[in-house]
């Protein structure tokens, strides 16, 4: 199991803590609220009548310099809620923070950074100022006071450090080819989706060549799947609150879900925003026995979850999307079998894309009991045997106290992309909680009812959000098997169409997704375009291509080559059905 990096965090923490006596230091009026270390860096959240934009950074910069230069030491001391109250009057946010601690039979704890400054909290830290060696403000942001929309808004800065200026180099290096491969960025380059105000936000809308990615990342899940014994189903996308009301949805998830109304019905309707309550009518709808067990079903259908608006970003946070959904109801001793099998197809599916990952075993928040369903010793039983599953499979993971669903433990997997940065896509959840609720049964060997136990699982999760992790890894560069436009043919002159379209008829044949570009222009012109487009392979058709009968292809990587067209025809289709990275 991997540990967090607690050097890095303690730096980053007290980088925050650098910033906020910065600012303090240039605009004494400012309200601190918080900012805590994250995963690639530190924010920090304040309310101020002044607008602070990135122009103000090299200002901000210089201050936080000095302040590390003086190299001040952070000193902790925990002290009275009397003492904390005159520290932080005035202070809304502080108190708030108080009021809670104080719920929590804790005490206050502050740090001070030198004499002068002192902030509420835990920690960690370095020792002394002087330690933070590279450092950078990278962004300013709006933001809800603890997340809220209903709280005041906030302005919010990022920043990240290291622990050298060559680690620090390298991050912003990466982060300026993020900005250039950001797949929103890409997905109007490649014509492959858009957003329109008169859908909605978060409502992504696929063009021919999105739809074509789509489908052939779910034509490579199904395949997988069915040969493992899966049987795909299609489910409503509207269903009553009742089906919600005993999942447990609609009292734990109601909040972000679309509520519809019908003109004929008095009933409480929802968009679905997962499938696994409509599975358990498919299971419930005639009876079962052990012979049945495991019964494995998936589907693709819709989803769709009410985000709120400043949450959604592209194809990462969206409001209506699908899953590659699946649910197996099987016995207690068919468990490990099925969760390896899953984690399996999870193994080779991440192995095509060359993903590097990690698993989040998302276990219950200790301190809110009242957020789960379910018996506390089952949610005991679950989370160790999450733990003995990924053991057993070699799985590198890390622990993420409160990030269980609701009614079970999560195995989420955390892939990394090109540029080091970390998404969920596949998750595996060990479920009592909804077999229990619906009153599913089976009949065991002995005549006796029993209830099953229910796998949730995805592989590669929401292709809306998978899309934009191999769009930005691959930087538009997509293997050839997922992309749109395999092969354009690119005649030099229109006196050269004739032949063009020959070869265009006998490839397209063979099942290749391919184009001639028919525009009078110049072959350079052509070959930027095709560029442009990230088109795999390009075929140059002039009068040395005629009389030779063979073809001239250009690769997007560059490479020219001559070959005979059914040898490239053949390649091409091994490349394809094998779903390689290799052009």
């Amino acid at each position: 199991m991997k540990k967090a990096n607690t050097n890095l965090e303690s730096l980053r923490h007290s980088c925050e803590h650098v910033l906020t006596q910065a600012m303090l230091n240039i605009w004494p009026e400012i309200k601190m609220a918080m900012g805590p270390a994250i995963n690639d860096g530190f924010y920090f959240d304040f309310e101020s009548k002044i607008k602070i934009s990135e122009d103000d950074f090299p200002k901000i910069e210089a201050e936080m310099a000095k302040i590390i230069k003086a190299n001040l030491r952070f000193k902790k001391e925990e002290i009275t809620f009397k003492k904390a109250r005159e520290l932080f009057k005035d202070n809304p946010y502080k108190e708030e923070w108080l009021a809670e601690i104080k719920a929590d039979n804790q005490k206050p704890i502050v740090y001070w950074t030198g004499d002068k400054f002192v902030d509420l909290c835990r920690g960690p830290h370095v020792k002394k100022t002087g330690e933070i060696k590279a450092f950078k403000l990278l962004s300013v942001a709006g933001a809800y006071w603890r997340g809220n929309e209903k709280n005041k808004m906030l302005t919010r800065i990022y920043g990240t450090a290291f622990p050298s200026k060559k680690e620090l180099d390298v991050y912003i290096a990466g982060l300026e080819q993020a900005k250039k491969n950001d797949h929103r960025k890409l997905g109007r380059e490649l014509d492959l989706f858009t957003f329109s105000d008169l859908v909605g936000s978060g409502f992504p809308l696929y063009t021919p060549k999105g739809a074509i990615i789509r489908l052939e990342l779910n034509k490579y899940i199904e395949e997988i799947q069915s040969k493992e014994g899966y049987m795909q189903v299609w489910t409503p996308q509207v269903a009553k609150a009742d089906l919600f009301k005993i999942s447990g949805h609609y009292d734990k998830y109601k909040g972000d879900m679309f509520r519809v109304a019908s003109n004929y019905s008095d009933e409480e309707f929802f968009l679905k925003p997962m499938n696994c309550p409509q599975h358990t009518q498919i299971f419930k709808s005639q009876a079962r026995s052990y012979r049945d067990l495991p019964f494995r079903i998936t589907d693709f259908a819709m989803l769709y979850r009410d985000e709120k608006p400043g949450e959604l970003i592209g194809l990462s946070r969206v409001r209506s999307f699908s899953q590659d959904d699946c649910h197996v109801f099987c016995t207690e001793e068919q468990v490990d079998d099925e969760a390896d099998r899953a984690i399996t197809m999870i193994k080779k599916v991440m192995k095509t894309f060359s993903f590097s990952y990690r698993y989040r075993l998302s276990t219950r928040d200790p301190k809110r009991p009242k957020d789960y369903l379910g018996d506390p010793k089952i949610w005991d039983k679950t989370e160790k045997w999450a733990e003995e599953i990924m053991d057993r499979n070699e799985i590198e993971y890390f622990n993420a106290p409160g990030e269980a669903a609701f009614y079970a433990p999560k195995m989420d997997l955390m892939t990394t992309d090109a540029l080091g940065r970390e998404w969920q896509l596949s998750t595996l959840q060990i479920d009592y909680v909804m077999p229990q609720r619906f009153k599913l049964t089976y009949t065991d060997k002995k005549g006796k009812s029993r209830t099953p136990v229910m796998l949730h699982r995805a592989i590669i999760g929401s292709p809306e959000r998978f899309i934009m992790i191999i769009l930005e890894h691959f930087g538009g560069n997509l293997p050839i098997w997922l992309s749109p436009i395999q092969v354009k043919i690119l005649p030099i002159t229109e006196k050269h169409l004739a032949f063009a379209k020959k070869i265009f008829k006998q490839i397209k044949n063979q099942g290749v997704r391919i184009e001639v570009d028919e525009k009078n222009d110049t072959l350079q012109a052509k070959i930027r375009n095709a560029q442009t487009e990230r088109i795999p392979y390009m075929i140059i058709v002039g009068d040395k291509e005629i009389k030779s009968g063979k073809i001239s292809l250009r690769l997007r990587t560059g490479e020219n080559k001559q070959v005979d067209t059914n040898s490239f025809i053949n390649d091409t289709k091994r490349l394809i059905s094998g779903r390689s990275l290799k052009i």
